[in-house]
């Protein structure tokens, strides 16, 4: 009898949790991407046409394995997406445009509100043509409240335009050689893997070219947790504009990362409106002994970091907690 009550409580708590998610939303409707025709759509970009514009409730599209070879865009009328693939190394969108940084990403997301989970952009250009390297976007992001989980994003030069917003990047893999990270947005990367490819060129790569213009700009990227590893010589970062703003608390280097750590660039001569900290970060690429002399080394529990908490840097509204739909 016992036994009885025991497996009885089980299926009632097992269908509790079944019929009880973790979210308080409910989708207003869920489409299908299949290749092979299982789906409602064959590509993403016929799935996200679907959704009408001025659309308010999320939409899911859920993106079955495979490589789509497509140029991918989402404009600024169309919110609310979560586009879901099967896992980042299963489900990839991939196009090989190249050049103009406005025009040549292979995913260009344009609206407010927009989550990915587990799919990979790639712009296969400079990959496949290893003799001329030139921008080629994987991605380009313009608006606001977007967040990305357990996402790849592969290309060489100006891999992932991380342009204006409030961004979230949470156990990402983020792959590239130069500027690979970079733009203007206002974006926390948090257990990230970042992958050095720059041992395809003959000098030395840069992980970020962030573009904050003035004290009064809240743009910057903040790394936190995660690791950086790969191959050839890498800098931290260079300064796209004279305030760039770039943050690592307690990331793993590995020696990938160049003992200089960071480059002036187009903030030569106004080094001191550069904002360059590592906190508390570890690995023989962490070594602050040869730091630029701008770099400011701190402690994680700092005070200097206060304001870049996920929570205080981008989340003040509480938007990401709607975006976890896990």
């Amino acid at each position: 009898m016992t036994s009885f009550f025991s497996l009885l409580i089980s299926i009632v708590v097992s269908s509790t949790i079944f019929l009880c998610p973790s979210h308080s939303y409910e989708f207003s409707s869920t489409v299908t991407v299949d290749k092979s025709g299982k789906g409602q759509f064959k590509t993403i970009q016929e799935a996200i046409n679907s959704v009408p514009t001025g659309n308010t409730k999320w939409v899911h599209i859920v993106v079955n394995p495979g490589v789509y070879n497509e140029k991918v865009t989402i404009s600024s009328t169309r919110e609310f997406i979560f586009l879901e693939g099967k896992g980042y190394s299963q489900t990839t969108i991939s196009w090989d445009d190249h050049q103009a940084t406005n025009v040549s990403a292979t995913f260009s997301s344009l609206a407010n509100n927009f989550v990915a989970k587990d799919i990979s952009f790639m712009n296969s250009y400079n990959i496949k043509t290893k003799n001329t390297m030139k921008p080629a976007l994987a991605i380009y992001i313009f608006g606001d409240k977007s967040a990305f989980y357990n996402c790849g994003f592969y290309g060489l030069q100006d891999t992932l335009y991380d342009d204006n917003g409030r961004h979230y990047f949470n156990s990402c893999y983020i792959e590239g050689a130069v500027d690979f990270i970079w733009g203007y947005g206002q974006s926390v990367y948090e257990g990230c893997k970042i992958n050095s490819t720059a041992g395809q060129l003959s000098s030395p790569g840069f992980i970020t070219a962030q573009g904050r213009e003035s004290e009064q700009d809240k743009s910057g990227f903040v790394f936190i947790k995660g690791t950086i590893d790969g191959t050839g010589q890498v800098y931290l970062g260079r300064a796209y504009r004279a305030f760039s703003r770039v943050i690592f608390i307690e990331v793993t280097m590995s020696s990938v990362v160049l003992p200089l750590g960071w480059d002036a660039w187009k903030g030569a001569g106004k080094e001191g409106s550069l904002t360059n900290i590592e906190a508390s970060c570890k690995g023989p690429g962490a070594n602050s002994s040869k730091r630029a002399t701008w770099t400011k080394i701190v402690k994680s529990d700092s005070a200097d970091l206060q304001q870049f908490t996920t929570q205080k840097f981008i989340d003040q509204d509480g938007w990401l907690a709607k975006t976890r739909f896990l």
